[in-house]
């Protein structure tokens, strides 16, 4: 499998989940499914299996977590020399040329995309269009609604 960028907050905030689901769910679970078992005939002990089902799904995602980070190449733009060139990590602030709107997006890894936050998947196609841009670039992105022309105005190694 190919390597998978991601940022560094987005490689903390996985690790955070796989020491949370290791430290506190998992004992947790283990402990729910022994006390279901104390009460007798598992095959109607709806405790039991519940506990079952859900002991599944965390094992499933710590199995998940850990073959993203295995495969994450954790990118850090705050160490880098800002040449005003959009990459991954970078944060952007755009200017909307038919509507004077401003916008700032973070082009993060697809795991830590969140339209709300700011942060754009390197995957979607305005970021696509942005990365290798420069400062003062107008780059137009195939929207939904039609093509959209954006003025970079200013890049950002945060």
């Amino acid at each position: 499998m190919s390597k998978v960028p991601m940022t560094v907050a987005g490689e903390q905030r996985l690790r955070d989940e796989l020491a949370r689901l290791k430290t506190e769910d998992r004992p947790r679970v283990i402990a729910a499914i022994a006390e279901a078992r104390e009460h007798g005939d598992l095959k109607e002990n709806a405790e039991y299996h519940a506990a079952r089902e859900q002991q599944g799904f965390i094992e499933g995602r710590i199995q998940e977590i850990e073959g993203k980070l295995s495969n994450a190449q954790v990118i850090d733009v705050s160490s880098m020399s800002n040449n005003g060139k959009v990459i991954f990590g970078a944060t952007v602030d755009l200017i909307n040329l038919d509507t004077d709107q401003e916008v700032r997006y973070q082009i993060v890894g697809e795991d830590e995309a969140d339209i709300k936050a700011g942060k754009i998947s390197v995957t979607s196609p305005i970021a696509r269009s942005l990365v290798g841009k420069e400062e003062d670039d107008i780059v137009v992105v195939a929207a939904p609604g039609g093509e959209v022309e954006y003025e970079i105005s200013q890049v950002h190694y945060l």
